[in-house]
């Protein structure tokens, strides 16, 4: 009870900031138009009575939950689904989805906002994607017995010792949780170490393996090579940060000299940054060509995708691809993407977010770390270089995602033990 009256404290104390955070303009940061209000619990009821809900906060949680929700519906098709986000990008992404579900903001967790959301959309159940824990959230469902699944869970041990030193901050957000499916043996020691229950945890694996691209992003991905130049070396740094960016470049520059038609494509992870990476290729003297122009010009150094939704097509159009998040101490991204079409993957050494997947693409030799953009830039030259290498490192990747899928199908059976009757 101190723990939640001191957060919920804490929470009033700080909205403003809280607020401002989420709402404050950017340049190329889309807003949330006239539906802000639904983060605070304003939100219109859902046409099919008690859905099931989802939440999922924003492009990689929603991304990961898409092929979830495709077969829950399958096997479901009369079961009404909500998925909530609390970004715009992942409600952009959401829309994709539309034929099969409906989109809501999630509420902030005010317990008048989140009460004022259950009051309107009397859901059934509340799935939750890769431990995005409220305690507000949890307390209200608790209340209403409404069962609580986190999915795809895990917990880091920073993470772990983080809340073993605060334990009744966990105890506060794991008592109203129904059923925990995580992604690892190693997430589920933990889980139980802080004293969840073995009963209320599962080991599903992690569903981001079961990434099942169609043909259309294969295709897409050829036309858009054939557009880039077919015979040039292309290597692509995806989901890219504001004090990575100065690297991948530099790492590029070296490049060329040796490569003089070497491309990056680069991809920066948030969309409001579009224009300010444009802006430091321009400035390194590099020529810039963005995706939201005509087709590139022959001679482009550096290919900027500066749209949403658009990486797999990207991803299939290079020959090597680097994933960002991880020259900087960001934990890295999901390296999964990549290997999931057969590209050698390469990272930088800050992997904390996907140790384990990080861990098994190494062993399996499909990925490789570089500590900084000239390591970087040495064993770019190396996979252009050597072809069969090359090919074999991508095969490796491959053969890691295909060695792990089944967790889509494990996670819907834990699903349907928890749906009410």
């Amino acid at each position: 009870m101190f723990y939640r009256l001191l957060y919920n404290l804490l929470i009033h104390l700080f909205s403003p900031l809280l607020l401002a955070l989420l709402y404050w303009p950017k340049k190329g940061k889309p807003g949330f138009g006239k539906r802000w209000p639904e983060h605070l619990g304003f939100v219109s009821p859902t046409n099919g009575k008690r859905p099931v809900w989802l939440h999922a906060v924003s492009v990689g949680e929603m991304v990961a939950a898409t092929p979830l929700i495709r077969q829950l519906k399958a096997e479901h098709p009369n079961l009404p689904i909500l998925v909530t986000t609390t970004t715009r990008t992942g409600a952009d992404q959401a829309a994709k989805l539309s034929d099969l579900i409906e989109h809501r903001y999630a509420p902030l967790d005010f317990p008048w906002a989140v009460a004022l959301f259950l009051r309107r959309v009397q859901p059934r159940t509340l799935l939750i994607m890769e431990t995005e824990l409220w305690p507000n959230w949890l307390t209200a469902c608790g209340r209403r017995k409404l069962p609580v699944m986190v999915l795809n869970a895990r917990l880091s041990a920073r993470s772990a010792d983080r809340y073993r030193k605060f334990h009744g901050i966990f105890r506060l957000l794991s008592k109203n949780i129904t059923h925990i499916a995580c992604q690892y043996r190693d997430d589920a020691d933990r889980f139980a170490g802080l004293g969840v229950p073995r009963n209320r945890l599962s080991t599903t694996g992690s569903i981001k393996f079961d990434i099942d691209y169609d043909e259309t992003v294969r295709e897409q991905g050829k036309m858009l090579r054939a557009q880039l130049g077919s015979q040039r070396p292309v290597w692509i740094a995806a989901s890219t940060h504001e004090g990575e960016d100065e690297q991948l470049l530099e790492a590029h520059q070296t490049l060329l000299p040796r490569f003089p038609d070497a491309l990056l494509i680069l991809v920066p992870r948030h969309p409001q940054r579009f224009d300010q990476v444009a802006a430091l290729v321009q400035k390194q003297g590099l020529t810039l060509h963005r995706r939201t122009q005509s087709e590139p010009k022959a001679g482009t150094q550096v290919y900027l995708g500066d749209t949403m939704g658009e990486l797999p097509l990207m991803l299939a159009a290079a020959d090597v691809a680097f994933v960002g998040g991880s020259l900087i101490e960001r934990g890295g991204h999901n390296l999964l993407e990549p290997a999931a079409l057969g590209k050698p993957v390469l990272t930088g050494p800050s992997t904390f977010n996907f140790s384990d997947i990080t861990r098994e693409l190494l062993q399996a030799k499909g990925a490789s770390i570089v500590a900084d953009s000239q390591e970087l830039a040495n064993t770019l030259a190396q996979l252009f270089e050597h072809e069969p290498q090359r090919n074999a490192m991508g095969k490796a990747a491959l053969k890691v995602v295909e060695a792990n899928q089944g967790a889509l199908a494990r996670t819907l059976a834990a699903i349907n033990t928890q749906l009410p009757r």
